[in-house]
Order: structure tokens, then C-alpha cells, then sequence
């Protein structure tokens, strides 16, 4: 009988995310590591893009992406679903994904290829992972060519000597929160994992929980979220836990909506102005740029300037899809919400509408002026 099956690196980023969602949903399937082959023509050909994860239907049909992955999986099948059944949660739950898997990239970025000692792990992994047939010290040429493509990215995501202490920082202070509320609270919405945690989870498994810096000076001094981590990577099991009551958020959790209200949207949101006035012409439907301007934005307090992915906009329109989803009295449920953090123009200003093409997004509709003029 056909399986479905995964193809990634548990260093990839991405992979941890995919991989333990799919745990939760006990989905049948195989974990492959992807090598060149695969990965360079197969992938490539079927995806249009060269990435990981990607997972091959029982039925042929090949996924990239996590959150279209998850979509996937959540129409099809009905148990463990990661989805909060009440209208805050559920929107909460958008914005946590997108914070998990736009946001940590730049930590991620920086505790893996600002410490040196991680390399001896990713060169064997890639190495090993692209050319398994191969003789040793071909794989450590090959493994130089990702290293190198990634290194290249590291001024895109804002990893740059200037701020390192930007990053240090925040570092410290999101994991030292999460740290505080899993101790009180096992997921972050309850008792069992939603899709933020699959989101968060991307970052820790891959790089945080696996390269050796991370691991020993972020990860393993905060039992808690190491804990957290161990469960992630097993979820099934607390399939059955309750989330919080009456629709509304863990106290403990104010850390991390104050990053994605006052770093994480404000940088998605001028990362769309940006896209509103120079593609203002851009046709419908052709992609655009993966990257648009360096975007000035702030974390932990202090100014930090990144690399504009446009991608973002995407992953935000998920969760505002979620709320034009829902009536106008749950709207009003997460608007209050929304201004209790000074966050409503998140809902009532217009934001450029986009589609997914493999690693970057087209525009759906035309930008009118009054968008731009936003």
C-alpha cells in the first residue's frame, strides 16, 4: 500500500515543523533525507523551487510548503486537529505560525553560522545528506556549497556584527518567556499543541535544539522549554489535553504577542507598504521578488534592520483570511483583543492581497492608489 513520504534534513528548519505536525495527526508515512538527486531534479521539477521539506502524497501528488502541508492535512483528516475550535484562538493561532516561522529565522540564522563549532554538525548532515554514497571528503566539498549559499543570506535576515547584541538579546529574552510559561502551561495554548507550537517548533529543532551552541548555552539552561521540545517531538500523546477556557489567552503568553504586535507585524506591515508603492504597476499574477527593501524595524527594544520578505505578507493574510472568516460578533470578539495591545489596524487597514507561487508570492488583485497611499 503507497505511504506518503517526507523528504528533509532534521537540520532544516522546516523539517522539524512538518515532521512533528505529522506525528500529531499519526499520519502514515516515511521520512526520507533528501540528497542531491532528489533534491536538484526531482524536487525542482515537481515544486518549482529548489527547498525542504516536501512531502509526496500516497497519491503522487508533491506539497511544498508547511502551512499548505498542514492545510493538507487538516481537510483530510479529522483527528488530533491543531486548530482551536473558538474564533480568538484560532486567529491567535495564524499569528503564532506566521511568528514562529518568519520571525525566529534571523535567531536561527545567527546561533548557527556566527559560532563556528556548529559546522563539524552541519557538514556532516549536508554532506551526508546530498552525497550518502560518497566518499567523505567529497561530502565535505559538496556540504561547502549550501554553507556558502546560507552564509550569503545571513545581511538579508539582519545578521550582521552591528547587531549582535540585537539579537543576543532578544535570544535571552523570548526563550527566557518561553521558558516561564511552559513552566505553567505544557503548549502554548493549553494542554496540547496548536499550530503556533508547530510553528515555534521549526526553529528549535532544526537549530536550536540540534547545533551545538545553541543547544548548550540557549536550550538546555531552560528545562522548561527543553521540555516543551521533547514533547513537540512526540505530540500525539497529549492529543487530548484541554486549551485554555473561554476563548482567551495564557497570561503568561504577553511576552510573545508584545514581539508580534510591536516587532513582528509593524515590520510584516512596512514590508507591504513597501510592496504597495514599488509594484504599484507589477503585473497580476507574475512573482515577485522574494526580497523587496531593507526595512528598518526594532527587536528587543532596539532598532533592527532586515531584509523585506514578501513572503510575510502571505503568512499574515492567512491569519486575516481567518478572521473575515467569522461573524461579525467573534470579529468583535478579536478586535477587543486587538486593541487591548493597540493592534486593531492590523483588521482595518488595507494590505496588498497576494498569492503563493513556490518560494515568493504574486499579487492577486491589482494595488489601487488608496493602497498605496496606506
Amino acid at each position: 500500500m503507497a505511504r506518503h513520504t517526507l523528504y528533509g534534513w532534521h537540520m532544516s528548519y522546516f523539517t522539524g515543523k512538518a515532521l512533528c505536525y505529522l506525528r500529531y495527526k499519526k499520519v502514515d508515512f516515511d521520512f526520507r533525507q533528501v540528497n542531491y538527486i532528489t533534491l536538484m531534479k526531482k524536487i525542482k521539477a515537481k515544486t518549482g523551487a529548489v527547498v525542504m521539506p516536501v512531502i509526496k502524497t500516497a497519491d503522487g501528488q508533491w506539497i511544498q510548503d508547511t502551512s499548505v502541508i498542514i492545510d493538507r492535512f487538516e481537510s483530510e483528516t479529522p483527528v488530533n486537529p491543531v486548530m482551536p475550535d473558538t474564533p480568538l484562538q484560532q486567529f491567535a493561532s495564524r499569528l503564532l505560525e506566521a511568528w514562529g516561522d518568519e520571525w525566529w529565522i534571523p535567531s536561527a540564522m545567527y546561533t548557527r553560522w556566527c559560532h563556528p563549532e556548529n559546522y563539524v554538525v552541519f557538514e556532516h548532515d549536508a554532506g551526508k545528506g546530498l552525497l550518502p554514497w560518497a566518499p567523505w571528503f567529497i561530502q565535505k566539498r559538496v556540504a561547502a556549497i549550501p554553507a556558502k549559499a546560507m552564509r550569503s543570506l545571513l545581511p538579508w535576515v539582519g545578521v550582521i556584527p552591528e547587531q549582535y547584541k540585537a539579537l543576543d538579546d532578544w535570544n535571552a529574552q523570548m526563550m527566557d518567556a518561553l521558558d516561564a510559561h511552559f513552566k505553567q502551561t505544557p503548549f502554548l495554548l493549553g494542554n496540547r499543541p496548536s499550530l503556533g507550537d508547530f510553528g515555534l517548533v521549526g526553529s528549535m529543532y532544526g537549530h536550536h535544539g540540534r547545533d551545538p551552541w545553541p543547544k548548550r548555552e540557549l536550550l538546555t539552561p531552560r528545562k522548561n522549554l527543553s521540555a516543551w521540545l521533547t514533547r513537540m517531538t512526540n505530540p500525539e500523546q497529549f492529543s487530548q489535553g484541554a486549551l485554555w477556557p473561554a476563548d482567551e489567552m495564557p497570561p503568561t503568553l504577553d511576552p510573545v504577542f508584545h514581539s508580534i504586535f510591536r516587532e513582528f507585524v509593524p515590520f510584516v506591515r512596512k514590508t507591504a507598504d513597501a510592496v504597495s508603492l514599488k509594484f504599484a504597476d507589477f503585473p497580476v499574477g507574475k512573482p515577485l521578488p522574494r526580497r523587496v527593501d531593507m526595512i528598518e524595524g526594532n527587536l528587543a527594544g532596539k532598532p533592527f534592520t532586515r531584509g523585506g520578505l514578501v513572503y510575510m505578507i502571505w503568512m499574515v493574510q492567512r491569519a486575516l483570511d481567518t478572521f473575515n472568516s467569522f461573524s461579525a460578533e467573534d470579529q468583535n470578539t478579536i478586535r477587543k483583543w486587538l486593541k487591548s495591545w493597540d493592534a486593531e489596524d492590523l483588521v482595518t487597514k488595507a494590505w496588498p492581497r497576494v498569492e503563493r507561487v513556490a518560494l515568493t508570492v504574486c499579487l492577486a488583485e491589482r494595488i489601487e492608489s488608496k493602497k498605496v497611499a496606506a
